[in-house]
């Protein structure tokens, strides 16, 4: 395998990685965001409120995108094994 191929894998895992965070990641933002408007507007400093629905929004996200995150994954895998017999491992 030479350099560029390498690279190009190794850029193309973390652009994957990035895009199968994102749900999970912006939902948890959001409603943090949200939990943490209505705790400064009510003065409720409870550090543990937020953490019931921001696990509920991550589950959620995992559930609406979860076979999208999948079909991802697998096009990525077969990308790389088609790479793997373009080089001849």
């Amino acid at each position: 395998m030479t350099q560029e191929i390498i690279l190009g894998i190794f850029t193309d895992g973390l652009w994957l990685a990035f895009r199968l965070v994102a749900p999970m990641l912006l939902a948890a933002m959001g409603i943090g965001l949200i939990i943490a408007i209505l705790q400064a507007a009510t003065q409720v400093q409870e550090q543990t409120l937020s953490f019931a629905p921001k696990l509920i929004g991550i589950a959620l996200a995992l559930l609406i995108f979860g076979p999208w995150m999948m079909s991802q994954t697998a096009d990525f895998v077969r990308e790389i094994f088609a790479k793997m017999s373009e080089v001849g491992m």
